[in-house]
């Protein structure tokens, strides 16, 4: 596929985000408020949470592009929904959207068999085992690039160094389908993520960030699944930044602050990092970023070998947790230090 349909791709999705900024100032629609209750709250001015819009209907281009890209947007659009309505109204309840996002991840499995029953090291699913495994990791992974969506091109930046990353296994093995259909989502992200990033005109909102969680699980299956050279484990290892977010928020949650796990808070890794230490929004993205992208690209380097893609996940456990903590007990540093020097 040519640069050309690419940059019509980036070009189409930037006029809509534009669009969108102008139209949601003008009617009030899709307005998220600065001075809201919401926990995860950095930004100053009322602005526009429908970015997901314009990489959605950007990402349309794919149904002209590959043959069964009509199937893959139609199950998408499952996931996009489960947001947008909640951008527009804010009227779903948690229950709601989990059954709206499961119906997304089963139209995957049935209409681009995007079905996991290979997990790695020689272990393969029963089909019904396989078929709730895979609900469950399409569900999860729609919602990490949500969790992590908290400044200015942090969760739109991330989804681009993954589909990137997903796109290079892609072109290694021979597939143009897929290297097609990540390059396209990819385009369509960076027409918004210019508006996004660093000024923060238009948020990418739920039913971006859900968008973008699934397109991302779904490539990965379907690479993983259909070619040999690409272990299960390379996909949790480019995955592993937003996947781990979720389940440490989860854990952080439920079992030590003993709250629901799908509480909000305000105390992700990226928020820590601003509060403790950065201070400006764009920066922290920035340093997110840095600290994230050795892990999404090095296991390219040996998508197959399962030692190493473990080891390296291991690695970013380890990696997070110490720096968790040390935020976390940032400021108990500083007042025993203060102490001292009184």
């Amino acid at each position: 596929m040519g640069v050309g349909v690419y940059l019509m791709i980036f070009v189409v999705s930037l006029a809509i985000a534009w669009f969108t900024i102008l139209f949601s100032a003008h009617k009030g629609f899709f307005l998220d408020d600065h001075d809201s209750s919401k926990p995860q709250r950095f930004h100053h001015a009322t602005t526009p949470r429908a970015g997901g819009l314009a990489i959605f209907l950007a990402s349309l281009a794919v149904v002209w592009l590959i043959p069964w890209g009509w199937a893959f947007m139609l199950a998408s659009s499952l996931a996009f929904a489960s947001g947008i309505i909640e951008d527009f109204k804010g009227t779903l309840t948690p229950k709601v959207r989990l059954f709206i996002q499961l119906s997304a991840a089963l139209a995957g499995v049935w209409l681009v068999d995007a079905l996991i029953l290979d997990i790695g090291i020689d272990w393969i699913l029963p089909w019904g085992l396989g078929l709730v495994f895979t609900l469950f990791a399409v569900v999860g992974a729609i919602n990490s690039i949500n969790i992590i969506d908290g400044f200015n091109g942090l969760a739109s930046g991330v989804a681009m160094m993954v589909l990137f990353s997903l796109a290079l296994a892609a072109h290694s093995v021979g597939d143009g389908e897929i290297l097609c259909l990540s390059l396209s989502v990819l385009a369509a992200t960076l027409g918004f993520f210019v508006l996004n990033f660093p000024k923060g005109k238009i948020f990418l909102g739920d039913g971006g960030a859900y968008f973008l969680g699934f397109v991302i699980v779904e490539i990965a299956i379907m690479l993983s699944q259909k070619h040999e050279e690409i272990s299960p484990w390379f996909v949790l290892g480019v995955m592993i930044y937003p996947v781990y977010e979720v389940l440490f928020s989860v854990y952080r949650r439920r079992l030590v602050r003993g709250l629901s796990a799908l509480h909000p808070d305000g105390i992700h890794l990226h928020s820590l990092l601003f509060k403790r230490k950065v201070k400006s929004n764009p920066k922290t993205s920035i340093l997110v970023w840095m600290l994230t992208a050795p892990f999404i690209f090095l296991p390219l380097g040996y998508k197959g070998n399962e030692k190493w893609l473990i080891l390296t996940i291991l690695l970013f456990v380890v990696g997070y947790n110490w720096l968790y903590h040390a935020l976390v007990n940032f400021k108990v540093r500083q007042k025993r230090r203060a102490k001292k020097r009184a």
